[in-house]
């Protein structure tokens, strides 16, 4: 029958389409709707996409059950995949091989990766097997004796205690999350049952109080034992990778550099920022870069002001844009952008702006203390602010994100920072390129920006190569970047906390130098123009470069191909 399925699905791909009439070629134009080429994977994608996420919901996290569930989803996909070689394949069509190929390897390896971790911290976690258990049956939609029940629970409860020994901090930090995770599938199973069954929560009302008891309690005993003590929200806790995954995440990402190799980068750009710098600051009438970045700083709105000046830097990017014809800019897109303040909780780890269809922007409350307003203040300048509204808004975020909703959508499986990141940094070395600064004020704001990617690669990679520490990755943003040190540690603290994947902070640059050498191969040698570049990026959906460059450049992949495309070499 799943055979059958396949083969349903794949009938529906090859069918012919009725030809367009003009009819339909005038309605695209005037509605802005591109008819782009079809791919005969795009019907299987969608469904691996769908039905995975249908396996996600429904299957219990840290059990063997789901491990082995997806060890059979991952590989009968993975199989079936292969099955769809052939040389009549596409450009478009080989492409999205490729991406789908990686994407099922990739989830393969990181199935036993993630049991591996979960197995590590087992003997910290001696209660997580009762837990699991009774989310399985649950799951199973068995019937729960209430006085059974109840024992578990009293089990669990004596399980979530302090183990002896000495504990490793990195494996302590794990495990308390692992230890949260367990206590909400907990609350879950009893919300399910508490007050439904009345037998079962007169049973169980006390032993399940003294199992979320003990649970939170080991879990802040885990805590501190891997770092967070005090005020733990505002430390900074983090577990290096290693440069063995380092390794086969840039594989995934289709770069062929090492990690040192993609510091050396980041230390050449950097230099040529810190010579940028140095123009700027003269022509201000500064000898030291930091007096003049200090006074840039300083020229910030007043409070009540900053979401007007939001606005106007939005329109003037939009207005440099349209004027130059580098990007076409949906009326939609212009029109449906909206604003919104970031709170002071959200800052202390997003210390800047975030974007999309809505921009946070963060600017101090009066609810902070008084160095952590100066710093917010400073930190949001006009020229700082000038060179990330557009980043955030457009031509960045939210003109990338109006896009990929809209074209190759069955691409959205294989998203990656090194697209979505690394456009919004390339238009930053773009708009430099074509004149947006109009001032060394304005040049100082945009190179704190460049500083600060480069910067992030030489951190967050040190970090996870285990050279760097948390603090001396702060150190490095105040002393070479010239970050205030709240909003440095803000910085570090989203990085290692392993909310982003380790190469996250990277891609900005690393995406950024990518895009601008692929826009080098194709539009400063004539083959296509700045705005037919731009839409075809945008029209391709969040894929490695090195894909991009393949469709772009109309490149017929080989079955065996293997990454490449030394970016920076030239």
């Amino acid at each position: 029958m799943c055979h059958k399925i396949l083969t349903l699905v794949c009938l529906s791909a090859v069918l012919p389409l009725p030809a367009q009439s003009n009819g339909f070629a005038d309605a695209g134009k005037a509605l802005d709707v591109v008819v782009a080429a079809t791919s005969r994977l795009q019907p299987f994608i969608e469904r691996y996409r769908t039905d995975r996420a249908n396996l996600d919901r429904s299957t219990v996290r840290f059990s063997t059950e789901r491990h082995q569930r997806f060890k059979r989803f991952e590989s009968r996909w993975f199989d079936a995949l292969n099955q769809m070689w052939s040389d009549g394949l596409t450009v478009e069509e080989r492409v999205d091989w490729h991406l789908f190929a990686e994407r099922l390897r990739w989830r393969l390896a990181e199935l036993d990766h993630d049991r591996g971790r979960d197995m590590a911290c087992a003997p910290l976690l001696r209660f997580k097997e009762g837990v699991v258990l009774l989310a399985l049956e649950r799951r199973a939609m068995k019937e729960t004796d209430g006085k059974k029940a109840a024992e578990r629970l009293e089990a669990i409860a004596e399980a979530a205690r302090p183990v002896k020994g000495d504990v490793d901090p990195k494996l302590a930090w794990r495990a308390a999350e692992q230890a949260r995770a367990l206590r909400r599938m907990l609350d879950a199973w009893h919300r399910f049952h508490d007050g439904y069954d009345p037998l079962l929560s007169w049973w169980t009302k006390k032993p399940y109080e003294r199992a979320t008891r003990a649970i939170d309690a080991h879990a802040s005993w885990l805590r501190e034992r891997g770092g967070l003590r005090g005020a733990a929200s505002d430390a900074i806790i983090g577990e290096p990778c290693g440069e063995v995954a380092l390794l086969s995440a840039l594989k995934r990402e289709m770069i062929p550099y090492t990690p040192t190799e993609l510091i050396a980068i980041a230390e050449k750009e950097m230099a040529w920022c810190e010579a940028e710098m140095d123009k700027a600051s003269k022509a201000l009438g500064f000898a030291d870069w930091r007096e003049a970045q200090d006074h840039v700083k300083n020229l910030h709105v007043a409070p009540g002001e900053q979401p007007a000046l939001i606005r106007d830097l939005a329109h003037e990017a939009v207005a440099f844009l349209e004027e130059r014809e580098l990007v076409t800019i949906p009326e939609l897109c212009k029109e449906t952008w909206r604003m919104e303040m970031m709170s002071p909780s959200r800052q202390k780890v997003n210390p800047y702006f975030t974007g999309g269809e809505v921009i946070s922007v963060s600017f101090p409350t009066d609810t902070m203390e008084h160095n952590d307003k100066l710093m917010s203040l400073r930190g949001n300048n006009r020229h700082f602010s000038r060179a990330t509204v557009h980043h955030e808004l457009i031509p960045g975020h939210h003109l990338q994100m109006f896009m990929t909703s809209r074209h190759r959508t069955w691409r959205r499986p294989f998203g990656t920072p090194f697209w979505l990141e690394g456009w919004a940094l390339y238009w930053e070395m773009r708009l430099w390129d074509l004149g947006f600064p109009q001032g060394p004020e304005d040049r100082i704001g945009m190179l704190f920006w460049r500083k600060h990617r480069c910067a992030r690669i030489i951190f967050s990679l040190g970090f996870h190569q285990g050279t760097l520490t948390s603090g001396q990755c702060v150190d490095l943003l105040v002393s070479r970047v010239g970050h205030e040190r709240r909003n440095a540690e803000a910085e570090v603290r989203r990085s290692v906390r392993g909310s982003y994947p380790p190469l996250y902070q990277a891609a900005y640059m690393l995406g950024g130098l990518q895009l601008r050498a692929l826009h080098g191969e194709l539009v400063a040698t004539g083959k296509m123009t700045e705005r037919s570049f731009h839409d075809a990026v945008l029209h391709q959906g969040s894929i490695p470069i090195e894909m991009l460059r393949a469709a772009l450049s109309h490149t017929k992949l080989p079955r065996e191909h293997e990454t490449s495309w030394r970016f920076y070499d030239n």
